[in-house]
């Protein structure tokens, strides 16, 4: 190989270790991110719990070295007691998607229609785009079990597949990720976290309404 030759694939080289540093360093500062995967057993998450676990793993994965991961997800409670809140369990932003686009600037950002979550922004762990409606198959339905102000459902009945521990009978509030289609009563765009309820709780049930048991991450710290 001429010296010429030997100068180029070096520099090939390193431009391309300069672009995989990047792309490392973003994916190490990134605070939101869709779950590649779900957990493979529908709705049941194994409750917050299994669910934090989870996009901890899925984080880590991906290079984050943060620890304090938590899951958009709301529950209820029995009895009419006060549940847990999806907006109280995130910390306060800002929050970046592993490309390093801003997705809200804080919890009243995040929760109005400035929030900068779309079919565009909101990546997996990886940075890769998930399925939305239109794409075979479908997986724009995101768990939450959220109302648009990311607080626990009072609507009444199952809006969290049992506090995400159930994988049958039962009902969960998805969220739109890519933000298709209008809400039948305000006429906006569809929201990301609190679109409709699911069909059920199983794997199958979910896939059938354009889902895939995927759950929002976001970093607290």
């Amino acid at each position: 190989m001429t010296r010429i030759g030997s100068l180029l694939l070096a520099a090939v080289a390193s431009a391309v270790m300069g672009l995989t540093t990047a792309a490392q360093a973003q994916q190490a500062d990134m605070s939101f991110f869709i779950s590649s995967v779900g957990k493979g057993n529908g709705a049941d998450l194994g409750g917050l719990a299994g669910a934090d676990a989870h996009c901890q793993a899925l984080a880590r994965a991906a290079g984050s070295t943060s620890t304090e991961w938590r899951a958009y997800l709301s529950t209820t409670e029995p009895g009419g007691n006060a549940g847990v809140n999806a907006r109280d369990r995130i910390g306060s932003g800002p929050w970046k998607n592993a490309k390093g686009v801003v997705v809200a600037t804080n919890l009243d950002n995040l929760h109005s229609a400035a929030a900068n979550i779309t079919k565009q922004t909101a990546l997996n762990e990886k940075g890769d785009g998930i399925a939305g409606s239109g794409e075979t198959p479908n997986m724009h339905d995101i768990l939450t079990g959220s109302d648009p102000q990311g607080q626990y459902s009072t609507a009444g009945g199952d809006t969290t597949c049992g506090n995400w521990t159930k994988s049958g009978d039962g009902s969960a509030i998805v969220g739109h990720h890519d933000r298709a289609g209008l809400q039948k009563t305000t006429r906006h765009m569809t929201s990301w976290n609190s679109a409709h309820g699911s069909r059920g709780c199983s794997q199958d049930q979910l896939k059938a309404s354009g889902g895939a048991g995927l759950i929002y991450c976001f970093r607290t710290n």
